[in-house]
């Protein structure tokens, strides 16, 4: 198999793993969180910076890159990873999200999406062959099938069909054309279902996937609803594959996710508040461009060891965000995904000690959700 997965270690107090993710550019250490690079970039930053911050695996979109600069380019730049410069593994997204996040811009059909892009109008029809052709010419190392998300809420009804639809289109993603060392991940869907999301594990199950990611959580329900989608649904999965959570990427959402079983997450959250001006921190977030911070000469967070902590204070950073100088949301966004990936390392830590329980409960005495 291209891709392979060995679960190292489980906590005895909870559902936590260690787990070693294989890929024909390098090992990733799990529970792992994976920067989003959306157009073949992490914004603002190098790849050569996000290594440095000890990123192992980052993610990119199918759709995006289809439209620009389109996927048999890159093939030509010799696959994304020549292409940005990155050498260690990427995961792609199928596009699915991004498709049916269009609304009116698109129309399901059994056969795929047919939708117009959000940059000039084009009309375009994606289907799961379409989608794992463009993954092959990507040449990611981990490649997603082709799914359809459901928007929070959604009728019962509605939430069924989709989800048959996405099992019957990830057996057609499998029977597409990968390329060699490109490993498949199937998406269970069900929306806030339990028994949909119970259909959606087992048939999929079925397939012998890469791994298994779950979809349709984090689109705007609760997040005690989420919580409960996963205590259901991550026992369902595999215990021999990789378990992804896609889109999420909160603190507090990482460290719950991973007391429930899942080994790998990704979100835009770290780099999106990053370039609105808000950081992470030990006890919640921190929106650093608010006037309360104009003589604040401390560090963004008193607890981080990054290259924005140890450096520039948060007066000189709002100044700079205050102003639109570039630099700014360099530093936030650095120091963001510092705080995200030297978490997951102490979560791997914590389980590696047996005491995620403990590191969980320490978490939370100081940490505040904005």
């Amino acid at each position: 198999m291209a891709v392979s997965f060995t679960v190292t270690q489980k906590d005895k107090h909870s559902h936590a793993r260690l787990g070693l993710l294989k890929t024909g550019h390098g090992i990733v250490r799990t529970p792992v969180f994976m920067p989003v690079g959306t157009q073949a970039t992490v914004k603002t930053m190098t790849p050569e910076e996000v290594q440095e911050l000890g990123g192992e695996i980052i993610l990119s979109n199918t759709y995006h890159l289809y439209l620009r600069p389109g996927h048999k380019l890159i093939q030509e730049a010799g696959g994304l990873h020549h292409f940005m410069n990155w050498p260690g593994p990427i995961l792609t997204d199928s596009g699915g999200f991004q498709v049916f996040s269009l609304g009116p811009l698109r129309k399901i059909t059994e056969e795929g999406v047919v939708f117009r892009s959000h940059i000039d109008g084009s009309e375009h029809f994606f289907t799961p062959e379409k989608s794992i052709e463009v993954q092959a010419c990507l040449g990611s190392d981990i490649a997603m099938a082709f799914d359809e998300c459901t928007p929070y809420p959604s009728s019962r009804e509605y939430t069924a069909e989709a989800m048959e639809r996405t099992t019957r289109w990830a057996q057609r993603c499998l029977a597409g054309s990968l390329g060699e060392g490109q490993g498949l991940f199937g998406i269970v869907q069900g929306g806030m279902f339990a028994d949909l999301r119970t259909r959606s594990a087992r048939a999929l199950a079925q397939f012998d996937f890469s791994g298994y990611a779950i979809g349709g959580l984090s689109v705007g329900e609760p997040k005690d609803l989420m919580y409960e989608m996963l205590d259901h649904t991550v026992p369902l999965l595999p215990s021999d594959k990789p378990r992804y959570l896609m889109g999420v990427g909160s603190p507090d959402c990482l460290v719950e996710g991973v007391m429930r079983g899942v080994d790998m997450f990704d979100c835009v959250l770290p780099t999106r508040i990053a370039r609105h001006g808000s950081v992470f921190t030990r006890r919640g977030r921190l929106v650093v461009r608010n006037a309360a911070y104009a003589r604040d000469f401390s560090p963004l967070d008193a607890d981080c060891d990054c290259y924005a902590c140890r450096h520039y204070t948060r007066a000189y950073i709002r100044h700079l965000i205050n102003t639109g100088e570039v630099l700014g949301i360099r530093l936030t966004t650095i120091h963001n995904i510092h705080f995200i990936l030297n978490l997951m390392r102490e979560i791997r830590q914590a389980i590696q000690d047996g005491r995620m329980v403990e590191y969980r409960n320490d978490f939370f005495k100081t940490y505040q959700d904005a």
